[in-house]
C-alpha cells in the first residue's frame, strides 16, 4: 500500500512499529528511524545513491536490522502544492519498493531541508560535518512530521 493519507497509513499499522524515513536525494538516500511508539525519530545513515537494486537491498537490510513496519519517504513538492519531476520520482521509488511488503507513507517534504540545516547549524556544526549529515537530518524532520501527525501529536493552539 503506498498512500499520502496518514490516517490511511495509521491504519495499516494500528499496533504502530518502527518507521523508517527516506530522504531521496538525487546522489544519496537519507534514512531516519523513529520509535515503535511513534514518539521520536533520529537520523540514521545516509547512502551513497546507485543503482535501485542496490539501494534497495540496503535498504532492505536496514529494515530487517531495525524490524522496520513501514516506510515513509519525502515526497518534494513545489512550493504551490503541485509536482513536478523530483515528486514522480518519488512515488516511482515508493512503487519500486513495493516488493519489500510494507506500507509507505508519502509526505511532504517542503522545507525539510531548510529545517535540518537550521537544527545543525544551531548544533555548532561545521560547514563540512553538515554536508555529510544534512540527508540523514531532513529524513528525521520528515519522520518527525510524519509520527507527530500519526501520533496525533500536533499541539491545539492555547487560545
Amino acid at each position: 500500500m503506498i498512500t499520502a493519507n496518514a490516517g490511511e497509513f495509521g491504519a495499516a499499522l494500528p499496533n504502530g512499529g518502527v518507521l523508517i524515513g527516506l530522504d531521496l536525494g538525487t546522489q544519496t538516500i537519507g534514512t531516519a528511524f523513529c520509535d515503535a511508539g511513534w514518539r521520536i525519530a533520529g537520523p540514521g545513515k545516509t547512502l551513497r545513491r546507485g543503482k535501485f537494486a542496490v539501494d534497495s537491498a540496503a535498504i532492505a537490510a536496514l529494515i530487517a536490522e531495525r524490524r522496520v513496519a513501514g516506510i515513509v519517504i519525502g515526497l518534494p513538492l513545489n512550493m504551490d502544492g503541485s509536482e513536478g519531476p523530483r515528486a514522480q520520482s518519488a512515488r516511482a521509488y515508493a512503487r519500486n519498493l513495493g516488493p519489500l511488503g510494507l506500507p509507505v507513507l508519502l509526505w511532504d517534504e517542503r522545507w525539510s531541508t531548510a529545517s535540518a540545516e537550521r537544527g545543525l547549524i544551531e548544533q555548532d556544526m561545521s560547514r563540512a560535518k553538515r554536508a555529510g549529515r544534512i540527508d540523514s537530518a531532513a529524513a528525521a524532520v520528515i519522520l518527525q512530521a510524519a509520527i507527530d501527525t500519526l501520533a496525533g501529536g500536533a499541539l491545539a493552539p492555547l487560545f
